[in-house]
């Protein structure tokens, strides 16, 4: 064949590049992994609920998603502590967790929603994730608790906000940190709160963190960046912070009292107000939400929240999470001309956000792959995404709901799991990943879907968003009535019953929408096989 197939080319070109780069971020921030979370205060959101999210972008942590029921405990039972370790050996990469440790366990324990990283219990109270990074020389071995087994022990010990950061307090002086640094928002029907945190030094227990509280009538985000700067713990109805946290900076030369104001981001993780991987989605989210602020796209630091143009509904929620800065100029849907050897110009895609590949580094498009470089909201190696929702004028058995997508949510679609529910669709219940291909797997359907539209995006996003923004807009709409119904049995003073009936719901909708995802697929398999 004389003429060139230059996607093709692209796709195995910046597969090379993937394959050279992927470890950069281990080294410029400890961090193999890059979520969004975004959060919303009552005031800021359309309806008063309180809003945290998380997209899990890692094809690593586990796919599959399970009930953890309330228990009571005996006494002497402990929880076992793990350290997360790269596993190769599986049929995808994975993580193995090696027990570490214990720590002793309560009498009681509330029921929560099992993502790889814990998100909602019965009691409404919900926890995004964002890993940033921070500096190297803090993280400590010593440590029994990471980032997955405190949003466990939160979710499973506490029902607000404020009780989960002063309960992160105790454990880790005590226990000690051993991940890197972290994001971590946690929301209650009241309340959303930014708890960030890092180590304590090598071969030391404990860590060292910070907590500000998003005011109810803003927004805020998290992107793989540290975003907490000045902390007034004089004012803690806004601000928390361990006892050690200007200790640590001072000491080791990172905070000059003489010199300087004290900014966590910058004594902890400096290097992450430098990835436009991560500064670049900060503006996007708030760009989205709030344009009438006109931030500078290339800016350093952008303010911790900021108040929404407009207030914010779970569908505007979701378009966010699937942007790929569309109608900027840093959209990545960019185009090369060349001349192929019969002397045709041909335009071909250089690199797309939901293509399983990046040729940004190979182009030198918008700052590069990786850590520092370029990186869209929406990415092809998600493996789950939640927006929790949280409502004080609700039950907690109906007022919590964890709206969720598997893998790419700009292929996907988002289902309402109530916090009560006592089970979930099996597909989502399917540790198929690690095992390999089957459409027993929620992941492994959506990703099959996710991967087969990225291959022709320009034309096969149009015939998914098609069918998924309808059914996304139906899911939505019958919010109102399904708790109506709900609370109508809650009022009878049959909670079971209205538990029973979610946990049926909720079910329903995700094998439906699984089943769909399937037709979807095979419909786009037969309608574009002869374009390939």
């Amino acid at each position: 064949m004389k003429k060139i197939n230059l996607t093709f080319a692209a796709f195995l070109l910046s597969i090379f590049t993937f394959a050279q780069t992927a470890d950069q971020s281990d080294w410029v921030a400890g961090v193999p992994d890059a979520c969004t979370s975004i959060t919303v205060g009552k005031l800021a959101s359309a309806d008063g609920s309180v809003i945290t999210s998380h997209t899990d972008d890692s094809h690593r942590t586990r796919s599959w998603i399970d009930i953890v029921p309330a228990k009571k405990h005996e006494k002497g039972e402990v929880v076992p502590m793990y350290k997360r370790v790269k596993n190769d050996s599986l049929a995808m990469p994975a993580y193995a967790h090696v027990r570490i440790g214990e720590i002793p366990q309560v009498a009681e324990t509330y029921g929560y929603i099992n993502t790889a990283y814990p998100s909602l219990n019965t009691k409404q109270l919900g926890i995004g994730e964002s890993t940033f990074g921070g500096r190297k020389e803090l993280q400590s071995d010593a440590g029994l608790i990471d980032c997955q087994r405190l949003c466990r022990l939160m979710l499973e010990r506490e029902t607000t906000a404020r009780g989960a950061i002063r309960l992160a307090g105790e454990l880790l002086a005590k226990y000690g940190w051993n991940d890197y640094g972290e994001a971590l928002t946690i929301a209650d029907k009241n309340e959303v709160w930014h708890f960030e945190v890092v180590g304590p030094g090598k071969g030391k227990v404990g860590a060292v963190w910070a907590a500000q509280r998003v005011p109810d009538d803003h927004i805020s985000v998290n992107a793989n960046a540290s975003t907490i700067k000045e902390i007034d713990l004089d004012n803690p109805d806004y601000f928390m912070a361990s006892e050690n946290v200007f200790q640590i900076a001072f000491e080791n030369g990172w905070f000059d009292p003489d010199k300087e104001t004290f900014r966590f981001c910058y004594a902890y993780a400096p290097h992450s107000r430098g990835s436009l991987a991560s500064r670049r989605r900060e503006w996007r989210v708030f760009d989205l939400l709030a344009p009438s602020l006109g931030l500078d796209p290339n800016a350093e630091n952008y303010p911790f929240s900021v108040k929404p143009d407009t207030l914010v509904t779970l569908e505007k929620l979701m378009s966010v999470f699937k942007d790929y800065y569309e109608g900027t100029p840093f959209d990545m849907r960019k185009t090369l001309t060349v001349t192929d050897d019969s002397g045709k110009t041909v335009i071909s895609p250089l690199a797309s956000p939901h293509m399983p590949y990046d040729a940004n580094k190979l182009f030198k498009i918008n700052g590069g792959w990786g850590w520092l470089g370029e990186r869209t909201i929406a990415r092809w190696y998600t493996m789950y995404a939640t927006i929790i929702q949280l409502r004080n004028w609700l039950p907690d058995e109906i007022g919590g709901v964890e709206w969720l997508a598997m893998d790419n949510v700009a292929s996907s679609v988002y289902v309402p799991i109530y916090g009560s529910v006592t089970d979930l669709a099996p597909q989502y219940k399917t540790p198929g990943r690690v095992n390999g291909y089957t459409l027993e797997s929620a992941w492994w359907i959506f990703n099959r879907l996710g991967t087969l539209t990225s291959q022709r995006w320009g034309d096969m996003h149009k015939d998914v968003d098609a069918v998924w923004g309808p059914w996304q807009r139906s899911l939505l709409d019958n919010q109102k009535e399904i708790e109506a119904e709900a609370l109508k049995l809650y009022k009878k003073k049959n909670p079971a019953k209205t538990i029973e009936f979610l946990t049926n719901y909720s079910g329903e909708q995700g094998e439906k929408t699984m089943k769909e995802a399937i037709r979807l697929g095979d419909f786009l398999w037969t309608k574009y096989d002869e374009k390939f």
